[in-house]
């Protein structure tokens, strides 16, 4: 028998609580809704009003995943959606606005994944994003390395940059800016990280090209066009444990020797939002809001 549970005045029916997702902790389905909800509070901020598409995984991030933009079949009728323009035609995306939709989606096993615009503004951009990835041997204390420089590079141009894990085995650079078409966004981060390649070489590339890649973290500047995505702070990912894209302090970036020190499971992260709130909370922030150059 399915369990239904009540959240802020909607019914919910949560299934196969004791389903383990990821074999390698045991952590279960049962926990994976529970660890939505109690990060929850700065989860939702950076839900609301962003289109979510989902890569659901729901027998485990060895079982089959899907990446999901439309709204998916059944969702209940009291789920706010979205228009969301599309290269193939309009669709309708979820908007996770409350903690009874955040539950519902959990229920789901996903990842959630938003743009740099939200709903009321497609393709105006009121963040940046960099995303460092790290091709074998490199790891994330290279990435690390990386993620300084760009944070000066920005700050000389008055822009401020925040860091969070990808949880897979990068770092995300955030920035909030001023609302800017998407295109110019990418534009200006792809000048960054073409920077980066010259003031790092052997370090950086900005290309994607997987000959290129090894020993090096390749600067991702295309999550800022419009019809991309980036892994929303605090989301778990279909890794093989629990991992959670986690806010992290510029503290911990300069200090990172080891990767382990930046790989963060579910478990870890309430504990992180005691002891330091939500580090991403500038984002929101309009006065920290800068124009591109």
């Amino acid at each position: 028998m399915t369990p239904i549970t009540e959240v802020e005045g909607r019914r919910l029916a949560l299934s196969n609580l004791d389903k383990v997702i990821y074999p390698a902790r045991h952590f279960t389905k049962g926990e994976v809704v529970h660890y939505y909800a109690s990060v929850a509070g700065s989860l939702l901020a950076h839900l609301y009003n962003r289109p979510v598409s989902f890569l659901r995984f729901p027998d485990g991030p060895e079982g089959q995943r899907f990446f999901a933009k439309n709204v998916p079949p059944g969702t209940p009728s009291w789920i706010r959606t979205a228009e969301v323009p599309h290269s193939d035609g309009p669709a309708r995306q979820v908007l996770v606005q409350d903690l009874a939709t955040l539950v519902w989606s959990a229920n789901l096993v996903t990842e959630f994944h938003t743009p740099q615009w939200q709903a009321d503004a497609h393709g105006i951009a009121d963040r940046l994003v960099l995303d460092l990835d790290p091709g074998a041997p490199a790891t994330v204390v290279e990435c690390c390395e990386v993620a300084l420089w760009l944070r000066e590079r920005l700050a000389a141009d008055g822009i401020e940059a925040f860091a969070k894990t990808s949880g897979a085995k990068g770092l995300h650079l955030l920035a909030p800016i001023e609302p800017t078409p998407s295109g110019e966004v990418t534009g200006y981060a792809k000048g960054l990280a073409v920077e980066a390649e010259q003031a790092l070489p052997g370090l950086v590339t900005h290309r994607m090209t997987k000959s290129l890649r090894p020993g090096r973290v390749f600067v991702d500047f295309s999550q800022n066009a419009a019809a991309k995505t980036t892994a929303t702070p605090y989301t778990l990912r279909a890794r093989t444990e629990p991992s959670v894209s986690a806010p992290v302090t510029w503290e911990e970036v300069a200090d990172c020797r080891d990767a382990a020190r930046l790989h963060f499971l579910a478990d870890d992260i309430p504990p992180r939002l005691q002891a330091h709130g939500d580090l991403l909370a500038p984002l929101f922030n309009p006065n920290r809001a800068r124009p591109l150059p």
